[in-house]
Formats: structure tokens, C-alpha cells, sequence
């Protein structure tokens, strides 16, 4: 990915602008047609996060996707489904984003995750482990002994790089692995805290404009293509909801197909709730927003889990994944 002079400038600026967006708490809302067609339910609290991933549900609200469906949709900024779990069980939120390792291990602690919808796919430029310049590191072989930062543990980073470790004749336990919030990461590289660390965009463009180099690509080889996030509920509330589930379903699957095919669209609703400039979502590399809800491709993820020893149990992706009534 290239960028301009006044483009380059702004990348750096948007760790600081993620950063405060993450913090901010703060929530939009669009008003939708109170004629819901006999749905359960019409006005909904979502959790989302200052990531680009969540931009199908801004552009659902932007373009009125939700009021065509009879629905009124109000967004609440979150860091994770697990923080959220409270709020679904008493009511107060009702489909919320998360990783796919979280929703997982949520399943796997017997909270009953229902997957409405897919939202982001790994693509080669979005994630990778980063070097200072001048290390020493050449290779992923290179990682034996080091300290990797991740921003948080048993989690999408380093279930990624573990799959590469694999690859290379090493193990997780052949590194160490600690937090460090993706903010921070780029002066604990300079300052020698950790050997490498790794990076999601917007932070992994200013880490190279900082000095930073690529030692590892995480979404390509064996986790090429990897799932990374999507919307979820609980079995209850969809049990309970299904009509208004699959409302849902329909107003972020038309929003899904604008974010694959229109990166305008994106650049529309992304500034909005992450203070990421338009041109750099024009240009950065973001991933892809597969158009279809498919448990085949979810259930790499939770096979990697497994497999790393994440999960306890063997989990059936198929089961958690919800397929709405006929309308």
C-alpha cells in the first residue's frame, strides 16, 4: 500500500483518533418505521467497535436498510462481546459484533452464541508481526526465544501466529507472548520491551511509517482467509426474536454486499464512529466482507482453537449458526 505525503501524515495520526474512538463510548441512531410487520421486537440496542468491521450496520442505518425492515436501530460502542453478556441477559442490548474466537469461547463456556451474520474476512496487509528496522529478525524461525506483543491473549493474534510458528517447526510455547494495547506497541518495539509485536490495521501502516518492518503476514498461508469477526446473539434472545433476527439478517446482509463491492460506501459511515480519515479508508487495506453466512469457513477458526488448545470442547459451527424463518 502506497501513500501520498498528506496521506502518510494522517495514518500516523490514527492510532491516537482509534484510540479515543475506542473510549469514547459513545453511540448513533437512526429512527425506523414503527410498522414492523409482526415482528417481536423493533427497536434494537447493538453493540459495535470502533473498527471498520462494523461498518455494515452504519451503512444499514445510512442508506434506511433497518427501517425497511421495520426496524429502529440505536449502536453502543463496545471492546468485547464478553464485557456485553450482563446487558443481553437483562435485556438491555440485543445483537452484539465480536471476534469469532470470542463468540467461540463464549460457546465453549456455555453461553449459547446464535451468529447472524459474517462480517470481516483476513486479507494479506491487514495483520502482521512487526520488527524494528535494524532487528536481527529475518524470519518467522527467527521467533524462537522472543517476546511477541499481542493485544490481548488466547485471542485472534495469537491464534494467528501460532499457526505460523506451527509452519515453522515452532511452537507457542517456543515464544512469549505478552499484552501490550496496539497503541502502545509501537514504543515498546523501539524501546526493546518486546522483539516483535503484532499489528491490525489502522496501527500496522504507522508502525512501517514509524521505522517498523514486516516479518510475518498473518492472513496468508495457513490462515489465509481467516474469519475474523461477525454479529451474534444468544440462543434465548433469537428463540425468543426470530422474525426480528432475520430482519436483521436481511438489512445487514444488503449492507454487506456494499461494503464487498463499494468502497465509497465504506468511506461514507467509517469516519463516523472511528475518526479514520476518508482518504485512508479509501486506500487501506481492510479485508474482505464476505456476501454469505458460511459455517464451513467459520469453522477454521474454531478447528485452530482446538487445536492450540483454546477450547475445551470440539465445537459444531453449523449449530451456531442461524438461518431465519421463510417470510
Amino acid at each position: 500500500m502506497t501513500f501520498g505525503p498528506t496521506l502518510r501524515a494522517s495514518v500516523i495520526g490514527l492510532v491516537v483518533a482509534v484510540s479515543l474512538a475506542a473510549c469514547s463510548g459513545g453511540s448513533s441512531s437512526s429512527s425506523g418505521s414503527s410498522a414492523g410487520g409482526g415482528l417481536e421486537k423493533t427497536t434494537l440496542t447493538i453493540g459495535v467497535s470502533p473498527v471498520p468491521s462494523s461498518a455494515p450496520v452504519f451503512i444499514a442505518q445510512k442508506r434506511g436498510f433497518f427501517k425497511e425492515e421495520g426496524l429502529t436501530v440505536k449502536t453502543e460502542m463496545i471492546q468485547a462481546p464478553q464485557t456485553v453478556m450482563p446487558k443481553i441477559s437483562n435485556g438491555s442490548m440485543d445483537v452484539f459484533k465480536g471476534s469469532y474466537v470470542s463468540f467461540l469461547n463464549l460457546q465453549d463456556s456455555g453461553q449459547k452464541i446464535k451468529i447472524l451474520s459474517d462480517t470481516l474476512q483476513g486479507a494479506p496487509g491487514i495483520a502482521a508481526v512487526v520488527v524494528p528496522k535494524d532487528s536481527r529478525l529475518q524470519s518467522p524461525k527467527d521467533l524462537k526465544g522472543k517476546t511477541i506483543a499481542v493485544n490481548s491473549l488466547k485471542n485472534l493474534g495469537e491464534l494467528s501466529v501460532s499457526a505460523h510458528l506451527q509452519i515453522n517447526e515452532l511452537t507457542p510455547k517456543d515464544v512469549k507472548f505478552v499484552v501490550i494495547d496496539f497503541q502502545a506497541q509501537i514504543a515498546a518495539l523501539k524501546t526493546g520491551t518486546v522483539d516483535a509485536a503484532w499489528l491490525v490495521e489502522p496501527f500496522l501502516s504507522a508502525a512501517q511509517q514509524s521505522g517498523a518492518r514486516i516479518l510475518l503476514d498473518t492472513n496468508t498461508g495457513p490462515t489465509e482467509s481467516l474469519p475474523i469477526d461477525g454479529w451474534g446473539s444468544t440462543d434465548a434472545w433469537v428463540a425468543k426474536h426470530p422474525k426480528t433476527a432475520a430482519a436483521f439478517q436481511r438489512a445487514v446482509s444488503k449492507a454487506q454486499r456494499l461494503a464487498a463491492t463499494d468502497r465509497t460506501a465504506l468511506a461514507e459511515v467509517v469516519p463516523t464512529y472511528t475518526q479514520i480519515p476518508k482518504e485512508a479508508v479509501m486506500t487501506m487495506a481492510m479485508g474482505t466482507f464476505p456476501t454469505s453466512l458460511n459455517a464451513t469457513r467459520i469453522q477454521r477458526v474454531a478447528d485452530l482453537m482446538h487445536e492450540f488448545g483454546y477450547l475445551r470442547n470440539k465445537i459444531d459451527v453449523p449449530t451456531m449458526v442461524f438461518n431465519g424463518p421463510e417470510q
